[in-house]
């Protein structure tokens, strides 16, 4: 039980839910007043880290820094907190599966994952990034906020359909966040753009390249740069030749491949300039010809994939993403 003196909130732990490096996340219930409870997510730095000072600094940054970032594809930070010495982060908690585990149960139902279902997610995503990247202090400066981290572990999609991309505890902003870019590469290495395999400083480009990744693993259901080893893993996303994905899924129109192509495109002055543009594309990709995804389409594919029925409500399981286009 976590508890807030100054205000009188409690938390009260109800089950983990994740388990990273560095940190751990719980759900639980905020208690108030009259009753009052409410789910959220609870992100804690592990014990054996929470006195190092680095690890404190950089935990209390990422609450800095994602804490205005208010956008419904982005999981909402609430409050930080601390109970003796160790930091706590209070979340909006996602009530859902992460795109990891979507993946992973289409594997084993060995099912490909329908074009237009891999598209709108990836098209959330950018949404979301394309706040992110354009995110201003209060004094108008740019924060120049750079995710780092895209990766099917950081996207979250709710029961209803929702998309929400998460974890920014690597990302990098002004003034906000500590960065030794140039030195170490942050990210995990099969979901790195070029930039960051090279070492390089980054900018909001290098996540638009990690799209692109996560765009064809979704297409494909694996990740191509993907290797047993990690040094080779970059040294694919360094090197590796770019297939024509069409070859891999004649599902994948040229439309489609030309937006893949770009978004994996390794000189970065080549590659979409900005989370918009990709939006803007995907989303004329999905719309085009006046039908397309929504949330709730999504939240209905995600329910019946995953066997999951909401408590008190009748989901029409029956009812395809899109009659006239499967992928």
């Amino acid at each position: 039980m976590l508890q807030n003196l100054s205000n009188e909130v409690l938390y009260e732990m109800v089950r983990k839910i994740a388990d990273g490096g560095m940190g751990l996340v719980y759900e639980a219930l905020q208690k108030g007043a009259g009753n009052f409870s409410k789910s959220v997510a609870i992100k804690l730095i592990r014990e054996e880290y929470s006195a190092i000072p680095e690890f404190q600094k950089n935990f209390i940054g990422e609450a800095r820094l994602v804490a205005d970032l208010i956008h419904t594809n982005i999981v909402q930070t609430y409050h930080l907190g601390e109970v003796n010495n160790q930091y706590f982060m209070v979340m909006e908690y996602v009530d859902g599966v992460n795109l990891e585990q979507f993946l992973d149960k289409q594997r084993e139902l060995n099912r490909p994952i329908p074009i237009e279902v891999a598209v709108f997610i990836i098209s959330r995503v950018a949404r979301g990034l394309a706040y992110a990247h354009q995110k201003c202090d209060a004094k108008g400066r740019l924060l120049g906020i750079v995710h780092r981290d895209i990766g099917p572990k950081n996207i979250m999609l709710t029961w209803e359909g929702d998309v929400k991309l998460t974890d920014f505890g690597i990302a990098k902003a002004l003034d906000l966040m500590y960065n030794e870019e140039g030195k170490v590469i942050a990210g995990k290495d099969e979901y790195l753009s070029p930039e960051q395999a090279s070492y390089a400083v980054t900018d909001g480009r290098a996540d638009l390249f990690g799209l692109g990744i996560v765009l064809t693993e979704l297409l494909l259901s694996r990740n191509i740069f993907r290797a047993t080893d990690r040094l080779d893993s970059r040294r694919n996303i360094l090197t590796m030749e770019i297939p024509q994905f069409a070859g891999l899924r004649v599902e994948i129109d040229e439309k489609l491949e030309a937006i893949i192509q770009r978004l994996l495109t390794r000189d970065r002055d080549r590659r979409f300039q900005t989370a918009y543009e990709v939006l803007t594309e995907l989303e004329f990709y999905l719309y085009s010809d006046g039908y397309g995804p929504t949330n709730e389409k999504l939240g209905v594919y995600l329910r019946e994939l995953m066997g999951y029925a909401a408590p008190g409500t009748r989901s029409p399981l029956s009812v395809p993403i899109n009659p006239g286009q499967t992928g």
